[in-house]
């Protein structure tokens, strides 16, 4: 008989679940399918009664395609929500748009062309709403392509009129806490789009500025002050020299003149230009109230005192104009210093600026350089490198301009230290978030809020066109809150003031003469007052949220501005935890995409290798870090996607015969390796499950992908073959088997449903039994039964899998000496002198556990001591009993039977049970 003549009585794996997933057709099919049973809202019921768990989803930008740097925050969002629903909370994901803002605004005047400059706010506005509308519905369909549940079909959108109305409510909380003013300031300003900037707007390139040394004549004496500075353009603009109360300053000969300077900066300077000896010094304290003449127009200007001012670079005195910096401000404020700003909104100087009026203030540094070297106040220029902000839209540098603006006060009412004290109360994911956003607070300045623009919420203000004054009451306010009531931001671009303001209100002075607010709210200002308008209104949300996740960059932006904008309306953070990611960067080059232009869209990735891939890899990486990623990386994870596929089909082949209501064995009477490998399923649930809640996902990709790859399919899978396909059918042994795969089948299909989204659900359907849910997606998270957590178990099965890789490598060691092929053929004889092992050992099917067709205990030592395990001694040798035929084990009873002669005993007996004529084996 030939031993394939058997093939059809042993219990082979068989089923219907594809073994290719062929994931570009698979997915889409499945989406539909959620579609058509409704998913979201199955779940959403399910879950009605459930405790609430809320991820706030910060808006995106409703502009261009979705890329995979987009597609992973979504994702990450939707790892922890599938998760957090199947550990038995409501957590529904409202996903949200952020609207407004300038890089529509600018798009969209730049397609009108010259059209746009005849046109009225209200009809630009027509045309950005297209816009935004069109794109959100874009992104829409692909934030679903990647598997991510959510309530598509209400998102939060910025220019809802319910969404504006709150961010006027976020302003009047603010305005009646005294937190928000009107101020000239000197703010980061865009030249390109003429508008003001907030710090979260700003990104810094490295870039060459003018570095100049001066020398300011004195006036009262026969010194010059020496002064450096590396933004020329802000000279016309100059009003005073700061120095430090507490430096000893020197007086050093300089040709035939006198010069002060900070000791401590002299030996750099002289690499520059001549210096002479030191002849007397000068307090910082006595300098104060001296005069200089300006550098540019010769009047005179004062020095005062300031504690910034550092021995670092430059000369240790300070250039002040209190127009173009945050700190020259506040010493303009504190020293009664005007506030010049001779620049206009497209960066191009007044007549304020004298000579220089009409020239545009980077074009100008080297006029003004050369007009310094012909009146000799120049000592030396030359060009540097170094980080320069930079506005975040336009990618243009950026200067520093006094204008009158509306302002968040940061340090009004002890703002900025309850900021700090809600930060240390957060958990923050990674914890250096938290160091990170403590420094950014505890240096940022007051935020300004107002914009130049038109698309985007008006800050609800008026002015008194007879004097100037604001205008901005309780009653103001709440006339401006009935307006949005009734149609919305947009009513205040098509309703006259009359009409806006009840008769009764007038001016201070008398005047009835009012205008309207002109600037718009920061975009930022817009999307922190989702505390507001999402976690407070939404009927299925909850304030604060449960937790905040977005990329690195929002530490200075939402996460920054959402915590002071709730902190300071309310008095509570709108998050408890918060988690921050990486930005996925080219992996050639290193650069974040949006810079190096290696865009992906997520259209591409489930055209050419699927959505899951992708939420796999992603599941896969320590998503803290930035994330190098090509098509060759993310093509990587198509190995581990089949073998964690192939491990599934191998769980749901051997299950072709197994109905869990008739044919499962209970825990107690499994078979002792079935049971340990409960235990270590149980042990991955428990890992998984912490991985989870502490946002480890790649740590528990990891331990997942260990235990599919290597725990299952090359130890316990190859352990039990012999049993699971040469088993009678109904055998003990092998219901002990299939009930022991049914239950690993069961949990891991659940642990990674959070990441296959459409493989488990795929998975689900093919899952014998059927009392279990409509969808994997309807499930409940595993949870680990006490009689799993079998710690001597764990101990036996630890010290046995160290002896059999001792075995394995002798019985290597017989195969590449030729005297094996499989390990079948192979005979073994262990001795150990430990006594614990030797128990473990006596308690085993040897030839199961070993995989080999003999196997014995012997009283003395044999064969060779391990040099890994002291005192295991052990014998490899090829079998001398006869080839069974159907189960392939080398066996002395081979033959024995009269009606199956080329079987062995254990074989015939099967063979006969099942009643297979002997002459259709023949």
């Amino acid at each position: 008989m030939g031993k394939n003549t058997y093939k059809t009585t042993l219990n082979l794996p068989q089923t219907e679940f594809p073994m290719k997933g062929k994931l570009i057709t698979m997915e889409p099919a499945m989406r539909d399918h959620w579609e058509s049973i409704n998913i979201h809202e199955k779940i959403r019921e399910a879950r009605k009664e459930s405790p609430k768990w809320i991820l706030h989803d910060g808006p995106p930008y409703a502009n261009g395609q979705v890329h995979i740097g987009t597609g992973q925050n979504k994702i990450l969002k939707d790892f922890v929500v599938k998760f957090r629903t199947m550990k038995g909370f409501r957590t529904p994901f409202v996903p949200g748009w952020d609207c407004h803002g300038l890089p529509i605004e600018h798009k969209v005047v730049k397609d009108l062309g010259s059209k746009a400059k005849d046109m009225p706010k209200h009809e630009i506005r027509k045309k950005c709403l297209e816009f935004a509308r069109k794109y959100i519905d874009l992104q829409r369909n692909q934030f679903k392509s990647l598997g991510v549940f959510g309530d598509w079909d209400h998102p939060y959108l910025t220019i809802n009129p319910d969404y504006e109305l709150a961010i006027l409510e976020v302003f009047e909380l603010l305005w009646q806490k005294g937190h928000a003013a009107r101020r000239k300031k000197a703010i980061h300003w865009c030249i390109q789009d003429k508008t003001a900037l907030a710090e979260a707007e700003l990104e810094y390139k490295n870039l060459p500025s003018p570095s100049i040394f001066m020398g300011f004549e004195m006036v009262d004496r026969p010194w010059d002050l020496l002064v450096w500075t590396t933004t020329p353009w802000t000279l016309p603009a100059n009003v005073a020299v700061a120095v430090h109360p507490g430096i000893e300053y020197a007086v050093v000969k300089r040709g035939d003149r006198f010069a002060v300077v900070a000791p401590q900066r002299i030996e750099e300077l002289r690499k520059r230009f001549d210096l002479g000896d030191t002849i007397e010094t000068i307090s910082g304290k006595e300098l104060e109230g001296l005069h200089y003449k300006h550098p540019l127009f010769g009047h005179e200007c004062p020095v005062v005192l300031a504690d910034y001012v550092t021995v670092t670079d430059g000369t240790g005195l300070v250039h002040t104009a209190p127009g173009h910096g945050a700190d020259d401000y506040q010493t303009g404020i504190k020293y009664n210093l005007p506030i010049l700003s001779p620049v206009n909104a497209s960066g191009i100087y007044t007549e304020e600026a004298k000579q220089y009026e009409g020239q545009q203030v980077f074009k100008a540094n080297p006029i003004i350089i050369e007009d310094l070297r012909k009146s000799g106040v120049l000592l030396h220029d030359e060009t540097f490198d170094h980080d320069y902000p930079c506005c975040w839209r336009c990618k243009q540098a950026v200067i520093f301009r006094a204008t009158e603006q509306w302002f968040i006060l940061i340090d009004h009412n002890e703002a900025r230290t309850k900021a700090l004290d809600k930060v240390k109360e957060t958990k923050w994911y990674p914890k250096w978030g938290e160091t990170r956003i403590t420094s950014m607070i505890q240096d940022r300045p007051d935020w300004c809020i107002s914009r130049q623009r038109s698309w985007g919420v008006p800050i609800p203000s008026f002015y008194c066109e007879d004097c100037e004054k604001v205008l901005l009451t309780q009653e103001t306010l709440d006339a401006t809150k009935e307006l949005f009531k009734k149609g919305g931001a947009d009513a205040w671009f098509t309703t006259s003031v009359e009409e806006i303001l009840p008769e009764k209100i007038i001016c201070d002075c008398g005047s009835r003469n009012i205008r309207k607010e002109e600037d718009i709210f920061d975009v930022w200002f817009e999307s922190a007052a989702s505390h507001r308008a999402v976690l407070m209104r939404h009927p299925d949300l909850a304030f604060p949220a449960d937790l905040y996740l977005e990329g690195t960059d929002q530490h200075r932006g939402w996460f920054q501005v959402s915590l002071l904008a709730s902190l300071l309306s309310n008095g509570e953070a709108p998050f408890k935890e918060v988690v921050t990611h990486g930005f996925c960067v080219d992996a050639r080059t290193g650069d974040k995409l949006s810079k190096s232009g290696f865009l992906i869209p997520v259209d591409e990735v489930a055209e050419k290798v699927g959505m899951e891939i992708l939420r796999l890899w992603i599941y896969s990486i320590n998503f803290s870090d930035d994330l190098p990623i090509s098509w060759d990386i993310l093509k990587m994870r198509q190995d581990p996607y089949r073998k964690i596929r192939n491990t599934f089909r191998y769980m749901l082949g051997s299950l072709f015969d197994f109905d869990p209501t008739k044919d499962a064995v209970p825990y107690r009477e499994l078979r002792e390796l079935d049971r340990w490998i409960l235990g270590e399923l149980g042990q991955l649930v428990e890992t998984t499950t912490r991985n989870f809640e502490e946002y480890k996902f790649y740590h528990a990709y990891q331990s997942t992908y260990e235990f599919c790859v290597v725990t299952l399919s090359s130890l316990y899978f190859d352990i039990i073959k012999d049993r699971l396909y040469t088993s009678g059918k109904t055998s003990p042994e092998r219901r002990s088997s299939q009930t022991t795969i049914f239950e690993i089948l069961k949990t891991l299909v659940r642990l990674l449903a959070p990441v296959l989204a459409h493989t488990t659900d795929e998975i689900w359907k093919y899952i014998p039994g059927e009392s279990q849910e409509e969808s994997v997606h309807l499930a409940s998270w595993p949870e680990v039964p006490e009689e799993w957590k079998d710690e001597d178990l764990r101990d036996k099965y630890g010290s046995l899998l160290k002896v059999r890789e001792e075995v394995n490598r002798a019985l290597e060691k017989l195969r590449s000496e030729g005297k094996i092929g499989k390990s079948l053929e192979g005979r073994i004889t262990l001795h150990t002198t430990e006594e614990k092992t030797a128990k473990y050992l006596q308690a085993i099917d040897l030839r199961e556990y070993f995989i080999v067709s003999e196997a014995s205990l012997s009283d003395q030592p044999i064969g060779t001591e391990s040099d890994q395990i002291k005192g295991l001694f052990l014998l490899a040798e090829k079998s001398g009993h006869p080839k069974c035929n159907r189960c392939w084990n080398l066996r002395e009873n081979v033959g024995t039977s009269e009606t199956y002669p080329d079987v062995c005993q254990d074989c015939a007996q099967v063979l006969q049970d099942n009643g297979e004529p002997a002459e259709k084996l023949s």
